[in-house]
């Protein structure tokens, strides 16, 4: 495809599984600082404080961890036949679901590696309560200062056993551009970072090295600015979250990030992606080598093991 689709508007929701309900809804809600928009039988509808839609977390009380589903809005009605007529093409389709609390009837589908995604258009819009109205009428609601409280879901990262072959899925299923990718010595793609619109990334996928499939890496929320980061740092460190890795500077993408596991082991991460946006039409895919990612971070911090092999749900361990 030489010509850049925009049926799909932005990335809308992640479905995240908690086996700790309790204490996931906690750290969400009191330590990361999501608003919840509703909470009923062990699900959760979360938000960030300028997140318009009802909600971009749905948190889950399950006897698994993991990803659930993934939702993308599309850009109109229009474009969401569209795309459900291209899934279908494809033989991935699963078929039309109602939604649920924040949303209208959405398309799903999987991709190769078996996570399942979802597309939608009618969307229930945040309206926020007395005393969470914001003083602009351009947010969606006030700032509350909760937490490491983000201002809004910035992407997500899923693991798979084959990241070419989702390469080949993303850019046909959803019109995704790449705008950067890691090709290993070995010839296959070690990671690749995908757009459906003027965003650097919005999915990433990395090559999951303990051969399973369908599994999660992290969800990200942005914050402003960097100090914000260094605030939750400390905020985490008070409340006994574990820090994965961070606050460090990626070399791909050049984000500020951090790392941290919530109560059920979901790695969440934190995030300031700072002005980076792709405006250029034509933006040609950045490749980076094995041996440059070997360099580490962007300042040198080296890419720690679990990165590469804790996921969610967990897998056994071979002996």
């Amino acid at each position: 495809m030489t010509e850049p689709c925009f049926d799909v508007a932005h990335l809308g929701h992640v479905e995240l599984y908690s086996d700790r309900f309790d204490e996931s809804l906690d750290f969400f809600t009191r330590v990361y600082g999501l608003t919840p928009s509703l909470i009923e039988d062990g699900v959760a509808y979360l938000r960030a404080f300028d997140d318009y839609e009802f909600h971009t977390l749905k948190l889950v009380r399950h006897d698994t961890t993991g990803v659930g589903h993934v939702g993308y809005r599309t850009s109109s009605p229009e474009a969401l036949e569209r795309r459900v007529k291209v899934i279908e093409e494809m033989g991935c389709g699963i078929g039309w679901v109602e939604g649920d609390a924040g949303h209208g009837r959405a398309y799903r589908f999987t991709d190769p590696d078996g996570h399942v995604f979802e597309l939608y258009y009618d969307t229930h819009v945040y309206e926020a309560p007395e005393g969470e109205r914001p003083a602009l009428k351009n947010i969606a609601q006030r700032y509350h200062g909760r937490g490491a409280s983000p201002r809004r879901l910035d992407h997500l990262n899923l693991l798979a056993s084959d990241v070419g072959a989702i390469r080949d899925f993303m850019t046909r299923a959803l019109g995704s551009r790449v705008t950067e990718q890691i090709q290993l010595d070995n010839g296959r793609l070690g990671g690749c970072w995908f757009t459906v619109n003027n965003k650097t990334y919005d999915i990433a996928y990395s090559e999951d090295h303990t051969g399973a499939r369908g599994r999660f890496h992290h969800v990200t929320y942005a914050v402003d600015q960097r100090e914000d980061i260094l605030r939750a740092a400390d905020i985490f460190l008070e409340n006994g979250v574990h820090i994965e890795t961070g606050p460090h500077k990626h070399a791909i993408q050049g984000t500020f990030f951090l790392y941290v596991w919530e109560p059920a082991g979901n790695r969440v991460e934190l995030a300031n992606a700072g002005a980076r946006l792709i405006l250029r039409p034509d933006w040609p895919t950045v490749t980076w080598t094995e041996t440059e990612r070997k360099k580490g971070q962007a300042w040198g911090l080296k890419t720690i093991e679990t990165f590469h092999t804790h996921g969610t749900p967990p897998v056994a361990r071979k002996d």
